[in-house]
């Protein structure tokens, strides 16, 4: 456990096993996978529609080398992957509340692989969006359920920074997309971009098996012994866990460890069959939209999950080599690499950050970056000015890595108590979901609409500044903050429910 005085690299040293560290290394997978599909058609866009031909020769030529689509269409192809995720987060709360975190972590893995079987293999249009379609459910699941596993399995006083693991491996994905679509825009090797998610669902599946449940999920489904004996697992044998296990606030009765004692010796990863206690006792969506004790933090994550997508990040990660081409034609692919390499280290460098000053504060830091970067992204674009388009849309991304990308994903854990933290994650996500579904439908068309040259980034400006003031007036900071009455505090959170 790290202590406030303790330098931040000794308790990660300390808290960080061997074993630990493997279990976040392989349920990250899952919002790798998240960013590497919300990119992967980017740089092969011109290739794939048939806008760019080439000679390219390959084991795939079997295969059309293109699939003809106009503007329209291939916006759809691009967010009918945002449909599945929008029905995955809906359904992944009741799914990892009920059946557990991992269970429903290796169902994710199960589109993976068959949505990119069907991307790499697809000859029209209606057959990539399926495959599209199928990719998302599964990256919908992922993104609900990772963030909550990694909160109830990470060191309390490093839940921040561990959370914004999830950021970070969206922010690989990413790049590795945008990396791979650098080199294999061309012929028919764009579908090895598709393939490779398919491969990686497969490592993912068999590196759960080895991956042990929440201990959290574990100790309300009335397994304490056994969620004790897996956090020993994690933070090492000689790690003092009380504390941590005090958190909880469990009773454990007689019956509940009788019921429990065949499960000791099992394998990784094994829970007990669902709970009715436990069942009944956890909020589904729609209880916790109906009860008044549960709306204002309902409010605050979808707020910030909207502000998320709709202050454009997603508009570069999508589209930005169309975007840009025409202004930098011959470094625009170069560039959006060299966009996503940024994201990812800044986010790295930045997590610590949410456990130092507080979330609230890098969000509203991290928007009033993106505003001001949209509105200079959009002169440059307008007025042809490529080294402030180029400047801004890189600082435009850093002030996304600050705060607005990896904070969201935990506020739902710090906002609700534990029986309502996979209901208000699955809304906070659906929101995720719209607003993402939004700009990737309707960015390439509104841009058009307006004539180009980036005058869509005024728009994205505006919300900006909209949102970052409703923020700074709602969401509570949770930093430091032991319970959701110490966070909302007992008198506001009154206030607010009248």
């Amino acid at each position: 456990m790290a202590h406030d005085d303790e330098p931040l690299y000794k308790s990660l040293i300390r808290d960080t096993t061997a074993y630990f560290a493997f279990v976040l290394l392989v349920t990250t997978l899952g919002p790798f996978q998240f960013g590497y599909h919300l990119s992967e058609l980017n740089a092969p866009q011109d290739v794939l529609t048939c806008k760019k031909l080439s000679g390219e020769s390959s084991a795939l030529d079997r295969l059309p080398q293109c699939i003809p689509m106009n503007t329209a269409q291939f916006s759809v192809v691009t967010s009918i992957y945002t449909l599945g995720g929008f029905i995955g987060a809906l359904g992944a709360g009741p799914s990892c509340n009920r059946y557990g975190r991992l269970l429903t972590m290796r169902l994710t893995t199960v589109s993976f692989v068959l949505g990119s079987i069907i991307e790499t293999f697809a000859t029209n249009m209606s057959v990539l969006c399926l495959g599209r379609f199928v990719s998302g459910l599964g990256c919908g699941a992922t993104i609900v359920v990772v963030p909550i596993f990694i909160a109830e399995v990470a060191p309390p006083k490093e839940k921040g920074l561990f959370g914004s693991l999830t950021q970070i491996s969206i922010c690989l994905g990413i790049l590795i997309a945008q990396l791979l679509g650098y080199f294999l825009s061309k012929g028919n090797l764009w579908r090895i971009i598709l393939a490779v998610s398919g491969a990686l669902g497969l490592i993912q599946l068999a590196g759960l098996l080895l991956v042990p449940e929440s201990p959290r999920w574990l100790a309300e489904h009335r397994s304490p012994q056994n969620a004790r004996r897996i956090l020993h697992k994690l933070r090492g044998h000689h790690a003092d866990i009380d504390a941590e296990v005090k958190a909880w606030d469990i009773d454990a009765t007689e019956e509940d460890i009788s019921e429990e004692e065949t499960l000791l010796s099992a394998a990784p990863g094994s829970h007990p069959a669902p709970n009715p206690k436990a069942a009944s006792a956890s909020i589904n969506l729609w209880q916790a939209i109906k009860q008044p004790a549960y709306r204002p933090a309902i409010v605050a994550v979808v707020a910030v999950m909207f502000t998320q997508q709709l202050t454009g990040i997603n508009s570069i990660v999508m589209y930005s080599v169309s975007l840009l081409s025409t202004l930098l034609p011959t470094t625009a692919s170069l560039l959006i690499v060299a966009v996503s390499a940024l994201n990812l280290i800044a986010t790295i460098i930045f997590s610590p950050l949410s456990d130092k000053i507080g979330r609230k504060t890098c969000i509203l830091i991290s928007i009033a970056g993106m505003g001001t970067c949209a509105v200079l992204l959009a002169l440059g674009l307008l007025f042809g000015i490529k080294i402030l388009a180029a400047v801004a849309t890189l600082v435009f991304v850093a002030s996304f890595a600050f705060g607005l990308g990896p904070i969201p994903f935990i506020l739902a854990n710090e906002l609700v108590g534990p029986e309502a933290v996979g209901a208000t994650q699955s809304c906070a996500l659906a929101a995720n979901w719209i607003a993402t579904f939004l700009v990737s439908q309707f960015f390439p068309i509104v841009d058009q609409a307006l004539g180009g040259q980036g005058k869509v980034y005024f728009i994205f400006a505006g919300f900006a500044l909209v949102s970052g003031s409703f923020i700074a007036y709602w969401v509570p900071e949770t930093k430091g903050k032991s319970g959701v009455e110490e966070v909302w505090g007992k008198r506001e959170a009154r206030e607010r429910i009248e």
